[in-house]
């Protein structure tokens, strides 16, 4: 590990711990966690950073949100799962209040964002027999190429990136894929009478915060509706204010079939996702056809709710849109011949690392690091950065001034 002489020796321990029981199946930064309020995270060692991550936009109201956190010390010493086998008390509660919120007929509660979009494909293949009409083992759902909804073999089986794929097959039928960003691939692929749904994230999250073009997301909604397929948006990580609206389809104004959420639906506290659809296709599923343990837990249902109403009570999407600006602006000013690219919504941005060092946009998050700020690479040379919703003016500019500070060193 480079850098490893700025680890503390308290950090090297819980390093050394995880390295000897736990898979390797991550690669981290080498700064180990403690606490969390607000925009900043601190170390074992009491160093304080500001988090522009947020668990992968899990975070956006604040680490710890003062509100949030009460209402899931309340309900945990009250009850915190009774299973789908009987009723509790909030979830029916929580169905009103996020079919409300959001303008649908009914949501079908899970846990993790990856079962979200399970859900979503199970609920799309079942009303492709059942509605459409297509004929028994034949469905096919699109993807666009780039897409990342997690690492389930589901998930993986519509993936274009070798390190989620590789050496995992045999892969799940009735995928295909079709270049994001690209409405003529996506209407030649949907005049198949056998597709059931187009699922896509609204700006690729994962894939660096790709932003397609103006028009597609309201086009995609149009050639469904032509082609008779559903539209599934996955607004895992770009909804709840991320992009500086509610939804980041709310951007032009376009509602789709099957909306997965998860994330920030708890305020990073717990896994909490939701799928929501109206009734001609939820209820084409029936009592023992899908579900889960913990899916509409009562501690979750009170959380959810929670979090859902600080994003609006604290105008948060308001926020994003304003403050997305301001650092896109500020970062641009820096002029750096090390940043190629300035790209996102609100406050979902990325830049791109221009470097003849191929593990510079690493180095790059280690000095981030260093000077106090935590952001991490994906695919090599892009550097993610999305702070909680909540930060202010004040703090944009500061973090600019890291993250200029930083790049010097290359």
């Amino acid at each position: 590990m480079t850098h490893s002489n700025t680890i503390s020796t308290a950090a090297q321990h819980y390093l050394d711990l995880e390295n000897k029981y736990g898979a390797h199946n991550y690669h981290p930064l080498p700064v180990v966690l403690k606490k969390g309020i607000g925009v900043h995270v601190w170390d074992v060692d009491d160093k304080r950073y500001y988090d522009f991550l947020s668990g992968y936009s899990a975070v956006n109201q604040g680490h710890c949100h003062p509100a949030i956190i009460s209402v899931l010390k309340e309900q945990a010493d009250v009850l915190t799962l009774t299973s789908r086998a009987f009723h509790n008390n909030l979830l029916g509660e929580y169905e009103q209040y996020i079919t409300q919120y959001f303008g649908y007929d009914k949501v079908l509660p899970m846990n993790t964002g990856v079962e979200g979009g399970e859900t979503a494909i199970k609920l799309a293949r079942r009303w492709g027999y059942t509605v459409k009409g297509i004929e028994e083992n034949k469905a096919k759902i699109v993807f666009a190429e780039g897409n990342f909804w997690g690492r389930t073999m589901a998930a993986i089986s519509s993936s274009t990136d070798p390190s989620s794929y590789k050496n995992f097959g045999p892969y799940m039928p009735g995928f295909e894929l079709v270049p994001y960003n690209d409405l003529a691939a996506l209407e030649k692929a949907l005049q198949d009478k056998n597709v059931a749904a187009f699922m896509f994230e609204p700006i690729q999250g994962e894939a660096g915060v790709v932003v397609p073009d103006n028009g597609y997301i309201s086009g995609i909604r149009k050639l469904c509706d032509t082609y008779n397929v559903l539209m599934i948006a996955d607004e895992i990580q770009t909804g709840l204010a991320r992009t500086g609206k509610m939804l980041a389809c709310d951007h032009e104004n376009t509602k789709p079939d099957i909306l997965i959420l998860g994330k920030a639906l708890s305020g990073g506290t717990l896994p909490i996702s939701a799928v929501l659809a109206n009734d001609s296709i939820m209820l084409t599923i029936q009592p023992g056809e899908h579900g889960s343990t913990y899916g509409g837990n009562p501690l979750a249902c009170k959380v959810a709710m929670k979090a859902l109403q600080v994003l609006k009570d604290e105008k948060m999407a308001e926020n994003a849109e304003a403050m997305g600006n301001l650092f896109r602006t500020a970062l641009k000013k820096i002029n750096s011949p090390h940043i190629s690219i300035i790209r996102g919504v609100g406050l979902l941005n990325a830049i791109v690392i221009k470097h003849n060092n191929p593990d510079a946009a690493w180095e790059l998050c280690l000095k981030l690091k260093d000077n106090g700020l935590l952001a991490k690479p994906t695919h090599g040379d892009i550097i993610r950065f999305a702070p909680p919703l909540i930060i202010t003016a004040e703090q944009i500019i500061e973090c600019v001034g890291i993250i200029s500070k930083s790049l010097e060193s290359l």
